[in-house]
């Protein structure tokens, strides 16, 4: 049948275009049929018939046209009329529009997202297992200490000087009130100024107390997710990154560390290097990636790089080598043309840098003048001997671990220094390492890099008891400018901690990866479940590893009337167990004393000490008042020699007076 229009045939005017269409295929049909009736009659055109199949003919046209007008008619009322709409059949099956969300809608959204970031997730879940892993240091914050009476006394004190310094006077930030009459007495250890936010909230023991145990509580939550960060940014998934980052925070060797919150403080470490590594658009699973370089991260991780470096200058040393070695990498990438950076990646590199070279020789300049003015400040090779571990540290653990602390205490108490010694990553963390050697995420290539580095790590961990007496090794690197400054080989550990931790990962990420593999397209059940359960047990087994046990012992409240003594004064017994809670103690109006301990004794200090030994007889008062000392303060409860407590000193010059647990010598002038 024709479907094509009747050119002899028009639409009425104002019927629709698609009423068009539907009325010219009822037209064209209708005249197919009298045209074939026309056929027959003029073949019985003859015949007596002829008139009335004529006739018949003239009937169909006046038929056709009449049904073509009412088809038309019809066809232009079930049209709606132009600017109206019809009601949807099916509307009431339709769910009912969603309304708009108001502003504080968007708001909630926004924080919702904010809130279920991984990011966010994982610095919350940091932070709570930090509280868990050093409890009860936030249950009793304002009256105990994590491990111990001795170093943690005196970080508290250095935290609390420079906050009080930079208040009331910036000049004497590096010339302490202890240490009397020594100058540049803040760089004879650790300064940790990075923390001068917390530094200044507070003042007296009470507060500078419960600073520590917040910043050390924050130090563990900051080296986790720090690390968890890094691995993430390298390729790992999130269980394998997870790992990562408790094995670097928790690892058993750091409780033998846990009274040095300068060294505890690494998470600053991993967390630029996580920042510098997402800027350049670095992986170990894609390689170098142009579309995924980001500038700004770049600037980013050299800041916080360089408020590293505040914060442990110590470790910060070996940082920036890495970061150096990190720079000699990609300029020699440069010039080999394989790798070309952006303009924008050059100047940000240029600026951070800059910075973080300028905080390094802020921090550098004290610690010159150090060396400077004091000729026997300087280690040595015999000093580097002392602290060097043997290779079995690196399987024990410190007593301060719950699974392993009390099941090593033999081969412990065998090594010569055990509190630098006991270097135990984890054997969780060997475990998984080695089979990341196997099974990994990462390339053959990256393996090979990173077991690499984990024996160079090794071999300069052990100091002088290195392949030709360490020569091959950290003595070679104690000639650098920086690492002569650096005693204690085994905290290299912590290089070591990372690069297992990135070995682990990479294990369970490709072990995951070969399962999604294997199980194709199929729908996931029980079987699949199962798997996921099971990758917790690594992470629960490196958790179990890093539990502690670690001590918080009370800390004694000062003496009534400590906080009024008139400096400079000398406290005595002046033992050096004592003489950091003595620090401690000053915190209420810092009065200067010649007491204090850190990582150098002056010679000048160590002649009043013997003068104190002495006291109170002629040659030991003239030799403290020529120095300058003015009181002498004896702890009654402490001291059981009857002499320095109830001595004759009026020939002397000297008054005494009582003041509770106190006795008090002073030296007029």
């Amino acid at each position: 049948m024709n479907s094509d229009r009747d050119p002899t045939r028009s639409a009425p005017v104002g019927t629709p275009e698609g009423n068009k269409v539907d009325g010219d295929a009822e037209t064209g049909a209708a005249s197919d049929g009298v045209a074939d009736h026309k056929a027959g009659s003029e073949v019985a055109a003859g015949s007596p018939l002829a008139g009335q199949n004529a006739t018949i003919a003239q009937s169909a046209t006046a038929v056709e046209g009449t049904t073509s007008v009412e088809n038309a008619t019809a066809a232009e009322s079930a049209t709606p009329a132009e600017g109206t709409t019809t009601a949807d059949p099916w509307e009431a099956f339709a769910p009912p529009p969603g309304r708009a969300p108001g502003r504080v809608g968007r708001w909630a959204g926004r924080v919702g997202r904010v809130l279920g970031h991984e990011w966010t997730v994982a610095s919350v879940l940091g932070l709570l297992l930090s509280v868990a892993m050093t409890w009860p240091s936030a249950l009793h914050p304002s009256d105990t200490l994590p491990e111990d009476l001795g170093d943690p006394p005196l970080v508290a004190w250095i935290l609390s000087w420079s906050g009080h310094a930079v208040i009331h006077d910036p000049t004497r930030l590096w010339h302490t009130n202890a240490f009397f009459p020594n100058r540049y007495s803040l760089a004879f250890t650790d300064t940790l100024l990075g923390y001068l936010p917390a530094n200044v909230i507070g003042t007296g023991w009470v507060a500078a107390v419960i600073r520590y145990n917040v910043l050390f509580i924050f130090a563990f939550a900051l080296a986790s997710v720090g690390a968890y960060a890094l691995v993430r940014q390298l390729g790992a998934d999130r269980v394998g990154a997870t790992v990562a980052g408790v094995a670097y925070a928790y690892a058993p060797w750091r409780y033998s560390q846990s009274g040095h919150l300068h060294v505890m403080s690494s998470g600053g470490i991993v967390l630029a290097l996580a920042m510098l590594a997402r800027g350049h658009g670095l992986s170990l699973r894609d390689g170098y990636r142009r579309d995924r370089v980001r500038p700004g991260w770049i600037l980013a991780g050299w800041l916080v790089a360089a408020w590293q470096i505040t914060i442990g200058f110590g470790i910060g040393i070996v940082f920036g080598y890495v970061l150096g070695g990190c720079v000699l990498v990609g300029a020699v990438a440069w010039l080999l043309r394989r790798w070309r950076p952006s303009r924008r990646v050059v100047i940000f590199n240029l600026l951070g840098g800059a910075v973080f070279l300028a905080v390094t020789a802020f921090m550098i300049y004290p610690y010159l003048r150090v060396l400077q003015t004091y000729a026997h400040v300087q280690r040595t090779i015999a000093e580097l001997k002392v602290f060097s571990p043997p290779p079995r540290g690196f399987l024990v653990a410190s007593p301060e671990s719950l699974l392993w602390g009390t099941l090593h205490t033999t081969v412990r108490e065998s090594l010569p220094f055990p509190p630098e010694m006991t270097l135990l990553p984890g054997f969780t963390l060997y475990g998984l390492a080695l089979a990341g050697l196997f099974v990994s995420a990462w390339s053959v290539r990256a393996r090979i890099l990173l077991a690499a580095g984990v024996v160079v790590t090794l071999v300069c961990a052990l100091g002088t008891n290195g392949p030709f007496h360490g020569w091959v090794g950290y003595v070679a690197l104690y000639h650098l400018p920086g690492f002569n400054a650096l005693r204690t080989p085994g905290r290299l550990i912590a290089w070591t901690t990372l690069l297992l931790g990135i070995l682990a990962a990479g294990g369970l990420t490709g072990f995951a990866r070969r399962g999604v593999e294997a199980r194709g397209n199929r729908v996931p059940g029980r079987p699949e479940a199962l798997l996921r359960i099971a990758a917790l047990i690594p992470l629960a087994l490196v958790v179990a590893e890093g539990v502690n046990k670690m001590p918080h012992p009370v800390v004694p409240a000062p003496p009534a009337g400590f906080s009024q003594l008139r400096g400079p004064l000398l406290v005595l017994p002046d033992d050096a167990n004592a003489d950091e809670l003595y620090m401690l103690w000053s915190t209420e109006n810092f009065p200067t004393m010649v007491n204090g301990l850190s990582g150098y004794a002056p010679v000048r200090q160590a002649e009043l000490r013997a003068a104190g030994s002495t006291f109170p007889d002629q040659a030991s008062v003239d030799q403290l008042r020529a120095a300058g000392v003015r009181t002498v303060v004896i702890l009654r409860n402490e001291v059981n020699d009857p002499k320095q407590l109830a001595a004759e000193v009026d020939t002397f010059g000297v008054s005494r007076e009582e003041r509770g647990d106190l006795v008090i010598y002073t030296l007029n002038p």
